[in-house]
């Protein structure tokens, strides 16, 4: 990894000595490096430089992650060369442009997906939930406010490493603030050269996807004499010529007004079906088109394999260091956790048709991917957190200061006279609902907002619950 900071810092430094020599990257043409390669040259030596380092010294999976996502910016990187040295290609030449960028972003997502029990594992999820920024390239006409709710999509899990080592570990609070600034310097260098979406050159041949784009130039060496240009797009197809035709015709065909129905052949009386009911008990087919697509039915031959079916994950119920981790539980309903300590916080994940009841108290919750789960719990100093869930009901029979619900479709929540005072913050969550405790002994229902309405007042936007008439 030194070794890789080492190679960028050179590169940047070659690049600009190149810059003075005369007639190079002065008005950003093709002659040398554009001006908007040189300023993502300087945010790769800078804040991505810092974030490889940092993520080097917190090693694990961090450091492998850091090295994936430095993969995708140099994909990125290659982009723009290619832009600064060719014209906008069509949209679908352009995306075949993007692929290694999108198969890129898609290696970082899966290997958070495939450490879901990393001790890391907020700082793999920050990461994964704010890479996809790297399409920016193919947001036009906003890609600066895309950069942004990427950016945000992370904070959720900032947060909570901030939190976490606040007061433990400062090289955790210095990772993230390196991590975030890559996005930041990416949001102003956007505004500056990029402002409407990916800024091509106006010279040079059309980019395809066999051009090829220099990478970052190696300490020492000359830069690379530039390549052929792509052979010349393809002259039309006598196609162009006979859709011309025909839309020629076409609009001679309008033109002739009310002649245009002199060709059409009378229908008398008895060839219409409303007056002549004879015609509808003759048989026949009704319709005269195509056959709607039906699915093709599987076959039963003894011959043909069955479809291999993925296996399936084991069932965890398990203390590592101080999680608790529940994955993959399918209709369980006595799990337990008893022996529990403060400091301990508990991951459930992708549990079906199950109940789970944590004793004592403990420092946090997650439920991330559960559906048909019932949760009870005695006490929670943090937080307890619904994620992309369905179906979840939680009961609090002691206190919790907040519950966050997020991407949940279908949630109830049932306080405890101590919990009345528990903060519930949603967001893309539907059909909520908060059960309030009587002096009976029952449960009153309360539905949480989901419809709201935003004015702007003059000076600011108001937002207000909107109620739902009937």
């Amino acid at each position: 990894m030194e070794r890789l900071v080492e190679r960028l810092e050179k590169a940047v430094e070659r690049l600009e000595i190149v810059c003075q020599r005369p007639g190079m990257c002065e008005d950003g043409s093709s002659k040398g490096v554009a001006q908007y390669v040189q300023a993502f040259d300087a945010l790769l030596a800078g804040p991505v430089a810092e974030y490889i380092k940092i993520s080097k010294e917190v090693g694990g999976d961090v450091q492998k992650h850091a090295e994936m996502v430095h993969a995708g910016l140099m994909s990125e990187r290659a982009l723009l060369v290619m832009a600064s040295q060719h014209q906008q290609p069509a949209e679908n030449a352009f995306s075949s442009l993007l692929k290694p960028i999108s198969e890129q972003i898609q290696v970082v997502q899966n290997f958070r997906e495939k450490n879901r029990g990393s001790k890391l594992f907020n700082h793999l999820s920050a990461v994964s939930e704010s890479i996809p920024a790297l399409g920016w390239v193919a947001m036009a006409p906003k890609p600066g406010p895309y950069v942004k709710e990427m950016t945000d999509a992370a904070m959720f899990y900032t947060n909570r490493i901030l939190k976490e080592y606040k007061d433990v570990d400062k090289k955790h609070v210095d990772w993230v603030k390196a991590y975030l600034s890559i996005w930041t310097e990416l949001q102003a260098y956007i505004k500056e050269y990029h402002t409407t979406g990916l800024t091509w050159s106006k010279t040079g041949p059309v980019a395809t996807e066999g051009s090829k784009s220099p990478s970052a130039p190696q300490a020492g060496a000359a830069p690379p004499p530039p390549g052929p240009p792509p052979p010349p797009a393809p002259a039309p197809t006598s196609s162009s010529t006979d859709d011309s035709a025909s839309r020629s015709a076409l609009f001679a065909q309008i033109n002739r007004g009310e002649g245009i129905t002199s060709g059409l052949r009378h229908v008398s009386d008895d060839m219409k079906t409303h007056k002549n009911p004879a015609l509808k008990n003759q048989g026949g087919p009704v319709r005269s088109g195509p056959k709607p697509f039906t699915a093709p039915k599987p076959s039963c031959n003894a011959n043909n394999p069955s479809p291999k079916t993925s296996p399936k994950a084991p069932a965890l119920l398990e203390l590592e260091g101080k999680k608790w981790r529940v994955e993959n539980q399918e209709n369980a309903s006595n799990l337990v956790i008893s022996d529990t300590e403060l400091k301990q916080v508990a991951y459930v994940f992708k549990c079906t048709n199950s109940t789970l009841q944590i004793k004592g108290k403990i420092n946090s919750i997650t439920l991330d991917n559960c559906k048909k789960l019932g949760l009870v719990f005695d006490d929670v100093v943090g937080i307890v957190e619904i994620i992309n869930s369905r179906d979840i009901k939680v009961q609090v029979m002691g206190k919790v200061p907040t519950i966050s619900i997020n991407k949940t479709d279908g949630c109830h929540v049932y306080l405890s006279k101590n919990s009345l005072d528990c903060e519930i913050v949603s967001a893309k969550s539907s059909e909520m609902n908060v059960l309030i405790p009587t002096e009976g002994g029952d449960f009153t229902e309360f539905p949480v907002p989901e419809q709201f309405k935003t004015v702007w007042n003059g000076q600011k936007l108001v937002t207000t619950v909107t109620e739902i008439a009937g």
